[in-house]
């Protein structure tokens, strides 16, 4: 299970998903440096870094590396959400607050993906009277 990305591994690992295609450091440099002060040879630890912890894979083109994603955002982010639910000493009372916590938006999302997973599952409502109340079955 992956460990949660740094501040600055996440700023980067952003950029490497955003683009889909594989960059150099001085790529990464230059987008970074739009919004903080950075030098080429941090940015290029920490590139380094995200290849060895196996975040990226990247190959040689002419003096310098080009790098890609080993793994989309999305799946970064459902094992951080599973890597936390399973050391819940109560799963089922933490995916409660979860829910809870959502959006409308985020909510709808949840029934999208319920309903890609488990076709056959029963459809889930919001309780009319209180939209950020729990959801129940129909």
């Amino acid at each position: 299970m992956p460990r949660q990305l740094g501040e600055l591994e996440d700023a980067v690992m952003t950029r490497v998903w955003q683009w889909n295609r594989p960059v150099t450091v001085r790529e990464v440099l230059e987008d970074l440096q739009r919004e903080r002060s950075i030098a080429y040879t941090t940015v290029m630890t920490v590139m380094d870094n995200l290849h060895q912890k196996g975040w990226v894979r990247r190959e040689v083109e002419g003096r310098a590396y080009r790098y890609t994603a080993v793994s989309t955002r999305a799946a970064y982010s459902a094992a951080l959400m599973n890597e936390a639910w399973s050391h819940s000493d109560n799963p089922a009372a933490a995916l409660v607050a979860f829910f809870g916590m959502m959006s409308a938006e985020q909510r709808d999302a949840l029934r999208d993906a319920m309903r890609i997973v488990s076709p056959d599952a029963p459809e889930v409502v919001d309780h009319p009277a209180d939209d950020a109340g729990p959801e129940t079955e129909r």
